[in-house]
């Protein structure tokens, strides 16, 4: 059996882990750290220790992401911490280059623009790296270990460090960046939630009509595109009819239209954006018998 796929796909997620810690470190080293912005998570803790104390911010998110590893390697096993790994090391180790390579240069002084370009990096490069299918470490472990000891919900126990990573930073900073650093955390969401579903989407077509073996070998001929055949009943007629379901991408949406019109003017068309779609054709390669 040729492997081949299966090492291009690793190789693209360790590429892709490499360049989205790249990406999150040059962002906290070009926006963060200049403006003086709040952020959670473990850069949270060390951004404000680093603050506070003068300490490297990038040795200390070293250590931290290092001491969570351990406690994680501990509690939920060695394979976890491998997958975590990856993330601990690398976001450091870009952070302290990128420091040295700033050397105290700011790129803006604008904290507005530092804000939103924050955002936007942190959620770009968060949404790379958990993509590819790796944890980004750090305070994304102690929920985890909660939910393990207590069954603590994940999402609950994840929302309270946070909220008590920007409380403590709060102590330090003055009010505008706080109020900065809260909109930042928003944009990163947003842009992390966008950057999860990107490419994902579908759409699924389901088409009722009295031509449905027409409209059937149009699709796999023309588009390209598998269909199912489900069995449906008029609830009114209680006429048997054919029902075909075909899942599209957003640009093949217009021709599966334009066909279907095409040889049964009178069809009756439901249109759903599906968030994933899994399988031949999509997530696998197409396999022609």
């Amino acid at each position: 059996m040729n492997q081949n796929p299966h090492w291009k796909q690793l190789i693209w997620n360790w590429a892709s882990i490499i360049f989205g810690n790249a990406l999150y470190s040059l962002t906290v080293a070009l926006f963060l750290e200049p403006a003086g912005l709040i952020t959670g998570g473990a850069t949270g803790i060390a951004l404000a220790i680093g603050r506070s104390t003068g300490l490297s911010v990038s040795g200390l998110l070293f250590f931290i992401n290092l001491a969570m590893l351990v406690w994680g390697w501990v509690v939920l096993g060695r394979a976890f911490a491998l997958n975590t790994l990856a993330s601990s090391v690398l976001s450091p180790a870009f952070l302290a280059l990128f420091e040295g390579m700033a050397n105290g240069r700011v790129l803006t002084e604008d904290i507005f623009l530092c804000t939103v370009f924050a955002g936007l990096g942190i959620g770009v490069s968060l949404g790379i790296v958990i993509r590819s299918g790796a944890s980004t470490g750090g305070l994304d472990i102690p929920p985890l270990v909660l939910n393990k000891w207590f069954k603590l919900p994940v999402s609950a126990t994840m929302l309270a460090f946070d909220i008590m990573v920007l409380l403590m930073q709060a102590v330090f900073s003055p009010m505008p960046q706080v109020l900065y650093g809260i909109v930042m955390v928003l944009i990163h969401t947003i842009v992390m939630d966008k950057m999860l579903m990107m490419g994902a989407s579908r759409t699924e077509v389901k088409i009722i009509s009295s031509q449905s073996d027409a409209i059937c070998a149009a699709i796999l001929e023309q588009l390209d595109r598998g269909v199912t055949i489900l069995h449906g009943e008029g609830g009114y007629t209680h006429e048997s009819s054919a029902v075909l379901l075909s899942i599209v991408s957003n640009r093949e949406l217009p021709r599966l239209e334009k066909l279907a019109h095409s040889i049964d003017p009178t069809c009756f068309l439901i249109v759903s954006h599906v968030t994933e779609v899994s399988g031949r054709g999509f997530s696998m390669d197409k396999d022609y018998l």
